[in-house]
């Protein structure tokens, strides 16, 4: 059995992670830097699901391990858009 575990956004992540997981994590702090805001207080959960990893930051993106083709699938939160106009 593998336990998960949470860990800072920024912060090493933890070891036995497949590469492209890893690849697939710093992508995902790359853009949330590019965009400046203030996101200090964010951790990643780690869980372990079929003995795959299974990551998800606090604003809801989720990184899920494809073992058969060893890639990592990077899922973002739906962004809600509010609109003054009424639609027919």
């Amino acid at each position: 059995m593998q336990l998960g575990n949470r860990f800072p956004l920024g912060g090493p992540v933890p070891t036995g992670l497949p590469h492209v997981v890893e690849i697939a994590i710093q992508a995902v702090e790359e853009e949330l830097a590019a965009l400046g805001e203030d996101n200090s207080g964010w951790r990643w959960t780690l869980t372990w699901l079929e003995a795959q990893p299974v990551l998800e930051l606090d604003d809801g993106t989720v990184i899920r391990y494809n073992p058969g083709e060893d890639s990592a699938t990077i899922t973002q939160p739906a962004v809600t858009v509010e609109d003054d106009e009424d639609w027919i």
